[in-house]
Order: structure tokens, then C-alpha cells, then sequence
């Protein structure tokens, strides 16, 4: 009996295994053949034999056929369609990726039919998916511009070594000035810039943030912005005005056309690339208009309590448009309002309305108090009285259906090509002093030729002056002689120099605006800016240094900087130009004694740095 049922159980039991096999069997070979290229997790899950057992090779050549089919068929599509834009520039958390050991990840997404400059096959191969950003992912270098809640650093990008412009804003400024409209603002604006194609402005990259900062990942614009250039050189000849200018409408009309207005547009915030193009930058203070905004009636100026203001105004002083003040109606027209004042600052070196108090300022610009100096370009004028109107739909350009047709035909821009701007080579940027109705306008390339003897003696000064025969680059009439006495304070002792400055103690009124220095030489000049000038004592002192003052105030008002680079350049008996690194400064000695001037420049030059005597021709 025992046997029986031990032969029965065995029996059983391998019925059952039997019975149990065929059915796991089956399942695995319905989902083989549902799901083929899944063969070997589907395997592994029903026999649970774990990741490291072998699947077959049928399996095997499914799956690499598979993969190799999907390969082929993104390359494919790559080189038709494939092109390379920015990563969307939304706000991202601040976790951290994973450690990528891809050498060849970059910061670049890949999308379809998105517009943009296609990729060649090569180097689709190398793409890898974008991870959310983080600081990590750049090296910071210097600080390039600074804001009221933001700094904007140059980095460069660990991945491709990319240079990029990182503005960083603090949480915690941005709440208590309570400006996080304004961030709002400015990235929806980047936004719309970014993605429209356009190259004359600023590119938004990416942004992400920490616990404690927002960045905005942008384009770098080597070539800072407008404003040292228009400083450093006085004022733009009509060339460039006509072509920074025209580049500067074009950004206009584009992102007008997106109705998106800047409000804010200044000198400051036209960036120059590396081609020197402009690129217009800082959207906080910009507008999307859905449709024309009616605001409050309520205006800043109060007449009867000037100092209480009951709202505050949007922009920069000098080029905020009227209607901005007394807050009636928002529109593109301001901008072009800004342009007028952009236009003439470029010329005359100086903004149209200026004033120490902010108060008179806004004053000025309600009543278009403003004059063109003496010398302004005749259709330059033209332009802005017609660009710098209190009535907003009155300006040039507001009733263009398409583009600002009007200001384009205007006859200040005859002979440029708009449309080509864009590839066309920017005139260059020397030092220029417009003329006037008292003498000619003055260039200078500032270069010093090679071929040329050192030196700035006599003879050296008779070649400057075109007085050897040859060429001369002006027309003004020499000055009679008079007899110089030559101090000869650099060639004296140290006993003799402190005789000198204890009379110029006694005997000399401006001892107390030159620190102390000894005075080498001194007189009144008219310091040029642009087609503006101004009255001042200059002095050139032992140290060195080169102070001016105001003659009238007796005050100090400046000082031009020394340094090895430091240069002079003598234009004609009264004018000479004083070119540092950072600035060329305009003199003209109203008695016709600018030689003298540039010999003790130059003496003093070279027995401070011991380099050699040189000048500009």
C-alpha cells in the first residue's frame, strides 16, 4: 500500500510540474511573440534567472536591429530638419544633475523645425540631452555691469567653453525693492527676443536659480556698451552717428513689430559685439502690449509742491519721453523719443537735457528746453526736432503702417542701406572734434608712424605743423612769438624745488587745488566736449598730474589721468588733443600756445616713466 501511493504521489507530482512548465512555457512564448524585442527582460521576470543570465541570440539581433533602424532614422532626420536654439529659458529648480562622464555633453537643445542655423551631421553625433543648469556648470570672472538687485559676471561654460554675460539677481533685494515684476518682465521679453531671430539684441540662454539668486544666462557682448566710446572720443563724426543710429531703429522696428517697447533706451544699454554691432540689452523696464495701456492722469510734477511726487516714472531721466512723466498714454512712440536724444548725444556729446536736479530736469523735458550748440549737423537737427516732440503722435515715424519708412527716407540717412546693415563693416571710431562756425572739424587716427624721428623738439614740431613744405591740416594763422622763460623745474634739486612750492604758497591762488603739488606750467584753456566747451584753469604739476578747475568758482573739477600711455597731440597752434586709455580730452589754448603746452606734456612724460619722448601725428 505504501508503494502504491508513493508511486501515486511521484506520479502526481511530475503530472503537476508537467502541467505547471507547459503553462509558463506558453505565457513566455505568447509574450515572445507579442514583444520580441523585449524578449530577454520578459525571460529573466518569468524564470527569474536575474540581469546576469544570457538571452538568446535571436533576441539579441532583434534588439541591436532595432536600435541601429532608430539610429539611422534620427540621423536622417537630423540633417533635414535638425537646427540649434537655446534651451527654453524657463525658471528651473536649483537640484543639482548627476556627474556626467560624457566628454562631449553640451548646453545646446535639439529641436525641429524650431528656425536658426541648421547643424552639419558631424556634430549632431556629439549632441547629449540637456540637464537642468546650475552655477557649477560655469566659471565666474570679472564683474561686467552692476544694478540695484543684480550683478552681471562674464563666465564661461565648463561644457563647450563658451563665453557668456550671467546676470545674478538676489532674492532678497528683488523682495524688498520689490522689483520681481520687473524680473518678470524682462525675462518675458528675452523670451520673445530669443526665439524671433533677430541678431541685434541681446540672447537669452537658459535660466535657473538657488536658494538664494536668480541667473540669466546671456550673450557676451565684448565690446561694452555705447556710452565710453561716445565719451572717450567727444562725440561720433555724422558716419557713425548715421549707422549706429540706423542700426539702433532697426531694433526698434523689430521689436515693435513683436509690441513688445523698451523704455528704457540709452547709450548704456546698447551693447556692442565683437564686430562691433549693436546689441540692445536691460528689457526691465520693457512693456508687451496687448493693447494701447491708459494709465492714471496723475502727473509726477506738482506745481505747487515741487519736491512731492505722486507717482514715479519708468526709464532713465535724461531720455524718459514726456507722456512718461505726466502718464497719460503708453506706446512705441517712446522710444523714439529716447532714439532723438540718442541721435543727438552721439553728435553734440551731451544729452539734449541736462540739469543737477532731477526736478528741473523733468521741467526742461515738458517745455523742449534744449539748444544745438554751434556746429550741429544740419540734417542731424532736422531729425530730432522731428523725433524730440512733446505730442507723442505727432513724432516722425508714429503713423508708419510697416517699418518707420519715414525715418529711414529722412534725408540724414541718404545713401544707407538698412537692410544690410547687419553684414555691412561699422565705420571706425577715432577721436573727432566736430567744427564750428571758428574753424574746422579735427580727426585723429592715433596712430604714431614708425619711419618717422623721435621727439618733439623744433624740427618735430615744424614737421607737425605742416610748416616743413609739405601738407598742412590747418589753417589757422601762427600766433606772434613771445618770449618764453623756461623754469626748468624738472632739472632742479630737491632744496630747489621746495623753495619753489614755498612761494607758490604765498604768491599763488590755485596752491590749495593741487595738493600740494608744484605747479610746472598753468593757464586757461576751453576743454572741449563734443561741440560743448567750458572755461578752464589747467595745471600741470610735479607728481604728475594734470588738474583743471573752474576759474570762476575756483573749484576743482577734474583731473586727466597720467600714465605711460599717456600722449599728446598737437592739431594746430591753438588746439591739442590729450589721449589716455580710457578718454581723448579736447584743449584749446585761446591765446594760440598749444605747442608749448605739448612739450611740457611731453617732458614731464618722459622724465617720470624714462620711456622714450614720443607724440602723435
Amino acid at each position: 500500500m505504501d508503494t502504491k501511493t508513493s508511486a501515486y504521489h511521484l506520479t502526481h507530482h511530475h503530472h503537476h510540474l508537467h502541467q505547471q512548465t507547459k503553462k509558463q512555457t506558453s505565457a513566455a512564448a505568447v509574450i515572445v511573440r507579442s514583444r520580441p524585442v523585449q524578449f530577454a527582460q520578459t525571460l529573466a521576470r518569468v524564470f527569474r534567472i536575474g540581469r546576469k543570465e544570457k538571452i538568446s541570440k535571436k533576441a539579441a539581433n532583434k534588439i541591436a536591429a532595432a536600435k541601429s533602424s532608430s539610429t539611422a532614422a534620427f540621423h536622417h532626420q537630423s540633417q533635414q530638419q535638425i537646427v540649434v536654439m537655446p534651451p527654453p529659458p524657463t525658471m528651473q529648480t536649483a537640484t543639482p544633475p548627476p556627474p556626467s562622464t560624457q566628454a562631449t555633453q553640451t548646453s545646446q537643445v535639439v529641436q525641429v523645425n524650431g528656425g536658426g542655423q541648421s547643424l552639419t551631421a558631424d556634430k549632431i553625433v556629439n549632441m547629449m540631452p540637456v540637464t537642468k543648469r546650475n552655477p557649477k556648470d560655469y566659471i565666474f570672472g570679472k564683474v561686467i555691469g552692476e544694478g540695484s538687485y543684480s550683478t552681471v559676471y562674464l563666465a564661461k561654460d565648463i561644457h563647450t567653453n563658451r563665453e557668456h554675460a550671467i546676470k545674478v539677481c538676489e532674492k532678497q533685494q528683488i523682495i524688498r525693492e520689490k522689483k520681481r515684476e520687473q524680473v518678470r518682465r524682462e525675462k518675458d521679453a528675452l523670451n520673445i527676443l530669443s526665439n524671433s531671430g533677430s541678431s541685434l539684441f541681446v540672447k537669452l540662454y537658459c535660466t535657473f536659480q538657488d536658494t538664494e539668486r536668480l541667473y540669466f544666462v546671456m550673450s557676451y557682448a565684448k565690446n561694452g556698451d555705447l556710452l565710453p566710446y561716445i565719451n572717450k572720443v567727444g562725440s561720433f563724426d555724422a558716419a557713425c552717428t548715421r549707422f549706429y543710429s540706423g542700426e539702433i531703429l532697426r531694433a526698434l522696428e523689430h521689436l515693435h513689430d513683436l509690441n513688445i517697447m523698451h523704455r528704457d533706451l540709452k547709450p548704456e544699454n546698447i551693447l556692442l559685439d565683437h564686430n562691433m554691432h549693436i546689441k540692445v540689452a536691460d528689457f526691465g523696464c520693457s512693456k508687451i502690449l496687448e493693447q494701447p495701456e491708459a494709465v492714471d492722469n496723475t502727473t509726477i510734477l506738482d506745481e505747487n509742491n515741487p519736491r512731492q511726487r505722486t507717482n514715479s516714472f519708468v526709464g532713465t531721466a535724461q531720455y524718459v519721453s514726456p507722456e512718461l512723466l505726466t502718464e497719460k498714454t503708453i506706446s512705441p512712440s517712446s522710444d523714439l523719443w529716447a532714439l532723438g536724444c540718442i541721435i543727438y548725444q552721439m553728435i553734440a556729446g551731451l544729452p539734449p537735457f541736462r540739469s543737477r536736479s532731477e526736478y528741473m530736469l523733468f521741467k526742461k523735458i515738458l517745455n523742449l528746453d534744449y539748444v544745438y550748440p554751434d556746429g550741429f549737423n544740419a540734417d542731424a537737427k532736422d531729425l530730432v526736432q522731428k523725433l524730440l516732440v512733446l505730442d507723442p503722435n505727432e513724432r516722425l515715424g508714429t503713423m508708419d503702417d510697416q517699418r518707420y519708412t519715414s525715418i529711414r527716407s529722412h534725408p540724414f540717412y541718404n545713401g544707407l542701406d538698412f537692410d544690410t546693415l547687419h553684414v555691412t563693416n561699422p565705420p571706425p571710431i577715432y577721436p573727432y572734434l566736430p567744427g564750428n562756425s571758428e574753424g574746422q572739424e579735427l580727426r585723429s587716427q592715433y596712430r604714431v608712424p614708425d619711419h618717422l624721428e623721435p621727439g618733439l623738439d623744433d624740427k618735430q614740431l615744424t614737421r607737425l605743423l605742416g610748416l616743413d613744405g609739405q601738407s598742412s591740416s590747418t589753417t589757422t594763422p601762427a600766433p606772434v612769438p613771445r618770449p618764453r622763460k623756461r623754469s626748468g623745474i624738472l632739472h632742479m634739486n630737491d632744496e630747489e624745488k621746495q623753495h619753489q612750492l614755498n612761494q607758490q604758497k604765498c604768491n599763488s591762488k590755485w596752491h590749495g587745488l593741487v595738493e600740494g603739488n608744484l605747479i610746472v606750467k598753468q593757464g586757461l584753456v576751453d576743454k572741449r566736449k563734443g561741440l560743448f566747451a567750458r572755461r578752464r584753469m589747467l595745471m600741470l604739476t610735479m607728481g604728475p598730474h594734470l588738474y583743471y578747475a573752474d576759474p570762476v568758482s575756483m573749484t576743482l573739477k577734474g583731473e586727466i589721468p597720467w600714465s605711460p600711455q599717456l600722449r599728446v597731440e598737437p592739431k594746430n597752434f591753438r588746439i591739442f588733443f590729450v589721449h589716455t586709455p580710457n578718454r581723448t580730452y579736447y584743449l584749446e589754448d585761446p591765446e594760440g600756445f598749444a605747442l608749448e603746452w605739448c612739450k611740457a606734456i611731453e617732458e614731464m612724460r618722459v622724465n617720470t616713466y624714462g620711456v622714450s619722448p614720443t607724440t602723435c601725428t
